[in-house]
């Protein structure tokens, strides 16, 4: 069982002064974020990209690059990559790079995204959106699997017997499908045997055991090795010495940060009840004291099935010291927790069958 950290490194207005943090000074923040979860032991940290004024990690590859050389064994991943409306060329070559500057340790979560700012920027009709995605997850696989490419689709200029380089340290740079919970995403994923990471960010986190299910029949379908299949989760939360004070601490820019977007998208006002509802142990929010969130992430690994938890903090701006003591307490207190029983819960599974 995997335990990590994702970031959408956030530059929003701060809660109490309104103040909006430089670009600059949070890309350099999220570096030392990703130094102390590799120095406390969390297996992952990954980055997502966006183009909005609001986020500071428009190139996953370049941020996770810079604190790839003062890292030691933490895997490096985007969460996500836009593959939709990004050259699958390009994002290789990025990620090859990291994973030679790591050592081998970069990965890739390749969506859609939530966002559509990155299609006019590039040049992309909306109106391709699925086409896109499709077309570019086959030719970044293509050139995972053969230095020389030979491709054509119908929005790219063709590739004739091509190199691609650099080549990464990994035989096989892992490339996951990154899933809101859309059943396409899932099948897709299970046909191709890709790892599939889920976004459970609202409603009931094991409502989505059916989709892994769905995922690994998929996978059976096209005669992958189902013991091989690796899912992810991606949850929003924040840890804390006591639970009442994690909420409390935690809740101003998680309202600000849900308010802010749901204008954006039609969603209901967001309030302290309805923080207080996610954050419940059936609830979508992991936030509380080191064995609150444990238990919710081993209930999340008993009954939906994933091997991998990311947990997404902060949402919005946080001070920096908030954020570095949420992180060093879950690869401290949380992680080992949650290794520990699912441990002796799949040794007793195994038994048992």
């Amino acid at each position: 069982m995997e335990i990590g950290i994702t970031s959408f490194v956030e530059t929003k207005p701060d809660t109490q002064t309104g103040e909006v943090m430089s670009h600059a000074q949070r890309l350099r923040e999220v570096v030392e974020e990703i130094v102390l979860a590799d120095q406390v032991g969390l297996d992952v940290f990954g980055v997502g990209e966006h183009h909005r004024k609001d986020y500071a990690a428009s190139s996953p590859a370049l941020v996770l690059s810079a604190a790839a050389s003062q890292t030691k064994r933490i895997r490096l991943t985007s969460a996500v990559t836009v593959l939709s409306s990004v050259d699958p060329v390009r994002v290789f070559q990025d990620f090859a790079t990291l994973d030679g500057i790591s050592n081998g340790r970069a990965e890739i979560i390749a969506g859609r995204g939530s966002f559509i700012e990155s299609f006019p920027l590039f040049g992309y009709d909306l109106n391709d959106y699925d086409e896109l995605f499709e077309e570019h997850l086959e030719l970044l696989l293509k050139i995972r699997e053969s230095e020389k490419v030979t491709w054509k689709g119908g929005h790219r200029p063709a590739i004739n017997h091509l190199g691609v380089y650099p080549r990464p340290v990994q035989n096989s740079l892992p490339i996951w499908i990154g899933s809101g919970g859309r059943q396409e995403s899932a099948i897709r994923a299970g046909l191709l045997g890709l790892p599939l990471m889920l976004a459970i960010i609202g409603g009931k986190p094991t409502d989505f055991a059916p989709l892994v299910q769905l995922y690994k029949m998929a996978a059976a379908h096209a005669g992958h090795d189902e013991s091989r299949l690796k899912v992810g989760a991606h949850s929003i939360g924040f840890v804390g010495e006591n639970t009442e004070r994690a909420a409390d601490t935690f809740f101003p820019s998680t309202m600000a940060g849900m308010n802010r977007l749901g204008k954006e998208r039609g969603w209901g006002h967001y309030d302290r009840s309805s923080y207080d509802a996610a954050r419940s142990f059936e609830g979508a929010l992991y936030v509380g004291d080191p064995e609150t969130v444990a238990q919710k992430i081993i209930h999340l690994r008993k009954n939906v099935g994933v091997t991998r938890f990311m947990l997404y903090v902060p949402l919005s701006t946080m001070p920096h010291a908030e954020v570095m003591r949420a992180i060093e307490l879950l690869g401290t207190e949380v992680a080992p927790r949650v290794r520990e029983e699912i441990t002796k819960w799949e040794v007793e599974t195994e038994k048992r069958s």
